[in-house]
């Protein structure tokens, strides 16, 4: 059934309604890891970090709203049920239980860098098909940018993540 006809062509319309089902995966499942962090980090930065995460959730929130939209719109109906990102969800997770900060630090630039690499492939994938959607990816991508930076920037002077 469809319900909203799309103005891209079939094939623009495949390429691009994979990368935003991919991304709002990966939105949705950058939300749950840092609230997992959220929830569960100790340590004496505890409440720098605690907050720190919580930028991170909303703005993952946030943007898998904009995406999930963007496929609405273009006819491409978005799928955020939890058995769909259980099965095809690929960022790093956080493990079972307690977190100490400095794992917390860890497990989100490790998880940020992956989802960015991940944005970037997306960005050039939808050059052609949809510069709309891949300005899009653009400005999710420098937003995650920020706060990878901002939790490498908790490493200091650590320098191997």
């Amino acid at each position: 059934m469809t319900v909203v006809k799309s103005t891209l062509p079939e094939q623009a319309l495949r390429v691009t309604g994979s990368a935003l089902q991919d991304t709002l995966v990966d939105l949705l499942g950058l939300s749950l890891i840092g609230k997992q962090a959220h929830w569960n980090i100790v340590g004496p930065r505890f409440r720098s970090i605690h907050f720190q995460l919580d930028e991170v959730v909303a703005t993952a929130r946030n943007f898998s709203d904009t995406v999930a939209e963007r496929a609405a719109a273009l006819g491409v109906p978005p799928d955020g049920r939890p058995e769909t990102i259980a099965a095809t969800f690929a960022l790093p997770g956080a493990k079972d239980g307690w977190l100490r900060d400095t794992e917390v630090v860890d497990l989100m630039v490790s998880a940020l860098r992956e989802a960015i690499g991940r944005l970037r492939e997306r960005i050039a994938a939808t050059e052609k098909p949809d510069p709309v959607t891949q300005d899009l990816m653009m400005s999710i991508t420098a937003e995650l940018e920020k706060q990878h930076w901002m939790f490498q920037a908790e490493n200091w002077p650590r320098d191997d993540t």
